[in-house]
């Protein structure tokens, strides 16, 4: 079983480098190997590998900076997007791509559900939503993973920047009218791996001859507000030893108002996960979980003195 892994850099890439090892052989490519700018080259690369499956963690994820480069978001997450679809239909292999909560507009008062409609309020939604749909219009076989606010021990990301944040300011201000599901990358590369096992591989998890090829929503259970996400953080770096300049009870509520950004948020991008859970008879642990780990992960060690017995 060959697998190629596109972004294998990023925070959900380098966990899927090591989560797909017990799969088959990977051939993992940077963006300076396989450039999702070059589709030509990316369809030269993937047709000399011939991979069984092809696992796309690269896209175009910078939300503000794509309202002024929505030519670059598009051509990344849809354009080059139908050229792999294209190229694992035509090799009638397998195509796992991750989309975002951000298709919507958060308007609705429960989860999304995978056939809700869509209706983006940035251009980064509006792209990663036409890759979705060149995906599933290839014919190809795939698995489209929505997932949300991810974040990684690694890269930039929200928990690593309120841990340094708390250590270098005595005020934090964070958004309290989003509500959404952190998910860790680890996660995310730990779900596609057991999944990939499970309906590729024959290794049992799913009724046989359940049609899997399609749409799923991949996030933690439970939800909260980025302002309730960061005092999460400090409660569990301060429980951690962490010397804080801002204490968990300090970090200030703010509505989106008082933060502009060049693109719009949805105030609601809770997503449900029940076709995910009751087709694979997997269960998902609550956000906090996950962020507590990866908290305690980048930590500094605790150094413990050397006990002295007098003679």
């Amino acid at each position: 079983m060959k697998i190629v892994l596109l972004g294998k850099s990023g925070q959900v890439g380098r966990e899927l480098a090591r989560a797909l090892q017990p799969l088959g052989t990977v051939v993992a490519w940077s963006r300076a190997q396989a450039d999702l700018e070059q589709p030509d080259i990316l369809r030269t690369l993937l047709r000399r590998e011939a991979p069984d499956i092809v696992v796309n963690a690269a896209a175009y994820t910078a939300v503000d900076r794509a309202e002024s480069e929505p030519e670059l978001a598009r051509r990344i997450n849809a354009d080059t997007v139908a050229v792999i679809a294209a190229e694992v239909a035509r090799l009638g292999g397998w195509l796992v791509h991750y989309s975002t909560d951000y298709v919507f507009d958060g308007s609705k008062a429960g989860r999304y559900v995978e056939t809700d409609s869509t209706a983006p309020l940035n251009v980064y939604g509006r792209t990663k939503l036409e890759g979705e749909q060149l995906v599933a219009a290839s014919g190809c076989r795939h698995l489209i993973f929505r997932t949300s606010w991810v974040y990684a021990a690694h890269g930039s990301n929200f928990v690593r920047t309120i841990l340094r944040l708390l250590q270098e300011r005595t005020t934090l201000s964070v958004v309290d009218d989003q509500v959404g599901a952190p998910t860790s990358a680890a996660r995310i590369a730990d779900v596609t791996a057991e999944i990939l096992s499970r309906i590729i591989l024959g290794l049992g998890g799913v009724e046989q001859g359940m049609p899997v090829s399609g749409l799923y929503h991949l996030v933690p259970s439970g939800e909260i507000s980025w302002h309730g996400y960061a005092v999460c953080i400090a409660a569990a770096a301060r429980a951690g030893g962490l010397s804080l300049q801002v204490t968990p009870e300090n970090i200030l509520p703010i509505r989106s108002s008082a933060y502009p950004q060049a693109a719009r948020r949805p105030a609601h991008s809770r997503l449900d996960t029940a076709k995910l859970r009751n087709t694979f008879g997997m269960s998902l642990p609550h956000w906090q979980e996950d962020v507590q780990h990866v908290v305690a992960a980048l930590l500094p060690p605790v150094s413990c003195k050397p006990m002295i017995h007098s003679p």
